[in-house]
This record gives C-alpha cells, sequence and structure tokens, in this order.
C-alpha cells in the first residue's frame, strides 16, 4: 500500500526559520546593550580630544609655533577651539552615519520603507538653523580675539618706531633719547643678508619680557610687512599709511624676524635679528646704546 507523498515545507516555513535564525545571531538585548554603549563612545572620544587642549605640546598645538607673547597665547587657543569644533561636528555627522549604518540597514523580511514625502520642515529648519547658530559662535570667539589683539592701551611700556626700507630695517626707541643725534633717539641700523655677512650685520630688535611693546611701523618706499613667527602675528607696513601694534612678550627668546610682502629683488633678505631678555638686560643694552650712540652722534 503506497502512502501519499508528504507535501513539500511552504515558503513560509524557510522564511520563519531564516528569520529565527537571523534573530539569534542578533539578539534583541545585544542590540539595545549595543545601541547604549555607540553614543557613549562618540561622547568619550569628543571629550578625549577637547582635554588635551589642557597641556601645550606639538600635537596640541596642531602646527601651531610656541607662542612668545600673550597675543599669540590668544590667536592660539582660538585655533585650538576652531579645531576641537570642527572634531565635535565631525564626530556627530560620522556617529549619525555608523548609527544609520547598524541600527537601520535594511533586514530580510522586513516592511517596505515608508512613503517619502517631499519636504520634511523641521529637519531643513534644524539644517539651516544650526549652522548660523555655529557661525555665531566662532564670529563671537574670533571678533573678541582681534578686538584684544588690536588693542592699543594709552600708555605703553615702550614704543619702537619701525622703518621698512628696500631692503632692511630701523628701529628707534621712543622711550630712550640721544641728545645731538640724527634721529634723537636710541636706533638700531644694519644691513641684508649677505652670502659673505650672514645674519651678522642685521639690524638687532631687544625688547623686554612681561612688558607692553608698542611698534609703530612705517614705510619709505613699497609695501613691506612686518613678521615674528613666534608672535603669531603680522601687520603690513604701507608708505604714507603708519600701521601700529602691541604684544606683551611672556618669556625669553632669540630668533629671526622678516618682511613677507614681496617688495622687490632682494625681498628675501630683508631679515632682522630679534631678541626678548629680561627687563633688567634690556635697561643695561638700552643704557649702553645710549651711551655709544651719544658718543658716536648717531645709530650704531
Amino acid at each position: 500500500m503506497s502512502s501519499a507523498p508528504s507535501a513539500p515545507p511552504s515558503r513560509d516555513a524557510h522564511d520563519q526559520g531564516r528569520s529565527g535564525r537571523s534573530a539569534a545571531a542578533c539578539p534583541p538585548r545585544a542590540r539595545t546593550r549595543l545601541s547604549r554603549l555607540a553614543p557613549r563612545a562618540v561622547l568619550l572620544a569628543v571629550l578625549g580630544m577637547a582635554t588635551t587642549g589642557c597641556t601645550s605640546n606639538a600635537f596640541t598645538r596642531l602646527g601651531w609655533p610656541v607662542p612668545v607673547t600673550k597675543q599669540g597665547q590668544v590667536a592660539l587657543t582660538l585655533w585650538q577651539g576652531s579645531w576641537i569644533a570642527a572634531w565635535i561636528v565631525g564626530a556627530v555627522v560620522w556617529g549619525m552615519i555608523i548609527w544609520a549604518i547598524i541600527f537601520h540597514r535594511k533586514k530580510r523580511g522586513s516592511a517596505p520603507p515608508p512613503h517619502q514625502v517631499r519636504y520634511n520642515l523641521p529637519i531643513e529648519m534644524l539644517y539651516t538653523v544650526v549652522p548660523f547658530i555655529m557661525i555665531g559662535v566662532l564670529f563671537f570667539f574670533t571678533a573678541r580675539d582681534e578686538n584684544y589683539i588690536d588693542k592699543l592701551p594709552a600708555h605703553p611700556d615702550v614704543t619702537v618706531i619701525v622703518t621698512g626700507y628696500q631692503w632692511s630695517w630701523s628701529f628707534q626707541y621712543k622711550n630712550y633719547p640721544v641728545p645731538g643725534s640724527q634721529t634723537g633717539y636710541v636706533t638700531e641700523n644694519g644691513l641684508p643678508w649677505s652670502p659673505q655677512t650672514g645674519n651678522s650685520q642685521l639690524p638687532v630688535l631687544v625688547i623686554p619680557e612681561n612688558e607692553t611693546i608698542r611698534f609703530d611701523l612705517v614705510s619709505t618706499d613699497v609695501i613691506h610687512a612686518f613678521w615674528i613667527v613666534p608672535f603669531e602675528f603680522k601687520r603690513d607696513v604701507i608708505p604714507g599709511h603708519p600701521n601700529h601694534f602691541e604684544v606683551t612678550p611672556t618669556r625669553t627668546f632669540s630668533g629671526i624676524g622678516r618682511c613677507t610682502e614681496l617688495c622687490g629683488l632682494y625681498h628675501s633678505r630683508m631679515l632682522f635679528r630679534v631678541r626678548i631678555v629680561t627687563p633688567a638686560q634690556f635697561n643695561l643694552w638700552i643704557h649702553a646704546q645710549q651711551a655709544a650712540q651719544q658718543k658716536a652722534g648717531g645709530a650704531q
């Protein structure tokens, strides 16, 4: 007696088996735990990047030189804050992308996607308003720091008249007179860099640390630019339009300053030496220059 062949298993049965295996492979409890850990990991990463700004080293400065003035430190802080803001935005964007990839990918047997609408007013308002808020915050800190850097106190401790010309510099110390000299003040001149003399005959700018230094910039010919790298700041030297800025050095330093505006054939040789010294060392140096220049009848 032959038995009737058994009916093949239904498609629904196979689908149920597959869906059962999928559910077993990634149980709801594990998905819930992962969904809790993902935002925490992103938050810890952002906090880690933000707190690295508490120490000053090559990594936390993000390519910025070590500042030697209070104004340079303010510029460095603004630079670091801009990077931290960029990292936070990047972490949020990548976190949302990864979240969508992990938790909202299409699964077998899942319902079809809902009807897609053309406009979503709340989301459009969100991605329009949030960038404006971000720009406003960055603008506030930029304007605040720019106002601090451009501030000119009425009574600086030392005033230096910086004269740029093709292709060297002259520094006149307005607070320190030299009777009988051509300029009337302590004046430092020098020669451009050359292969024969190197830096030995460059003009020398000496300023004291922890005192307010004002620079009055003038040009006798073309546009130059006055730049000392660790000041984190430069300003153009324009004929017929004196410029001014002030800094407060915070530590001793010795290096090279330069012109950063193409001003002619020997622009690259328009260098000067700069020394930031202690107030006691500055007083000894400036009084020695006063005596020597008064005896010689002019700049050395």
